[in-house]
């Protein structure tokens, strides 16, 4: 446990994130992954996206800025489900990170933990579900260099038992209240 309150268990993930910041300095180290940690407890503007198929509709697809050298970001949108079945969100890639993957955030005796959904996410026929900060959300790993302010991030979205949809992040600026609020991020889930 860090000074910040801040619970991690070592995962590949954060492996990663260890070996890019291994010769940094401790202080730049806490800045960057601070500011990953509150980047996720922004709500996002109410600006609208929309991206659809025949059966699904995504809209307001976005990210925010990451720091230099923090191999990771985040991807948050809202998908409706038109069908008259469930489908799964089961993947997404981008040309920006090697691996997208889904996950769920739940808080947890006030410690905030982050799984990966290795079945998908499933949309139920006829119902929208947001991918947001605390919630459901695609982890954009080993990134191939920051994600900027004002930079659009090409996705492709895959449904089993719909079509696959092709987005762009919008990479919001970081903005509003960025408080931690004391909460700890468990990631032993990875």
């Amino acid at each position: 446990m860090s000074d910040c309150g801040t619970a991690l268990t070592t995962t590949p993930i954060e492996t990663t994130i260890d070996e890019v910041t291994r010769n940094m300095n401790p202080l730049k180290t806490l800045a960057a992954s601070a500011l990953i940690a509150c980047s996720t407890l922004i709500v996002a503007p109410a600006i609208a996206h929309d991206h659809s198929s025949d059966t699904v509709t995504i809209n307001h697809p976005w990210s925010r800025p990451t720091p230099p050298g923090v191999p990771m970001g985040v991807g948050y949108m809202v998908i409706t489900n038109h069908s008259d079945s469930d489908i799964t969100l089961t993947s997404a890639t981008t040309p920006r990170a090697k691996n997208v993957s889904i996950h769920e955030s739940t808080m947890t005796d006030g410690t905030m933990s982050m799984r990966p959904l290795k079945d998908g996410l499933t949309i139920p026929a006829g119902d929208t579900v947001e991918l947001k900060p605390h919630s459901y959300h695609m982890m954009l790993e080993k990134l191939d260099g920051p994600l900027k302010e004002g930079e659009r991030v090409p996705l492709t979205v895959s449904f089993d038992g719909a079509d696959s949809v092709d987005v762009m992040l919008h990479v919001e600026p970081l903005d509003g209240d960025m408080k931690m609020e004391g909460h700890g991020m468990d990631h032993s889930g990875h």
